[in-house]
């Protein structure tokens, strides 16, 4: 898939299969998250990868109104902001956006779908400590879900022209 298409028709997706996903295809979506860029190059994500049974599936899921997702996904990833690789707080947070995009567009790529789930983090520390992680250490930031789509993922995106805080002028290529 070229970039700027994978781009354009990325799609959060919500319902999917209960078809596995290959470990192999997994380490492709977290390998692209760990390529994002970041503050000084500190890379400050660490990943927690929870598939099949995993009891860490029903700590997740008993802390989002998301639960069906995160049962549904053959694989769901958290991704925690290590402080102490941390940096900056805005930029550590910018650079752990960009992680989480590279990981939906490598998850495209492959033709699996998968979702970010933000609202999870409004019970962060409290998940943190329940996966039985150092809660001063380490901070969620959102949760990935994905697998195989059961149906297609569907938004409109606003026209370029309504997002211009002002309209580019000349004529020049």
């Amino acid at each position: 898939m070229e970039l700027l298409q994978a781009i354009q028709t990325r799609r959060s997706i919500r319902h999917f299969t209960p078809e596995p996903v290959p470990v192999a295809d997994i380490l492709t979506v977290l390998d692209a998250g760990r390529c994002a860029p970041s503050g000084q190059n500190k890379q400050p994500w660490r990943f927690l990868v929870v598939r099949g049974e995993d009891p860490r599936r029903g700590i997740l899921a008993a802390h989002t109104a998301y639960s069906r997702i995160l049962g549904e996904a053959a694989f769901v990833v958290a991704v925690f902001l290590d402080r102490q690789a941390a940096y900056h707080p805005v930029k550590d947070h910018q650079g752990i956006g960009a992680c989480l995009q590279n990981m939906l567009l490598a998850a495209h790529d492959l033709g699996l779908g998968a979702v970010w789930i933000g609202e999870i983090i409004n019970h962060e520390p409290d998940v943190t400590r329940a996966l039985g992680l150092d809660a001063e250490r380490y901070a969620l930031m959102a949760v990935a879900a994905a697998g195989r789509p059961a149906k297609p993922g569907s938004s409109r995106r606003r026209p370029l022209e309504e997002l211009l805080l002002e309209p580019l002028l000349g004529d020049e290529a």
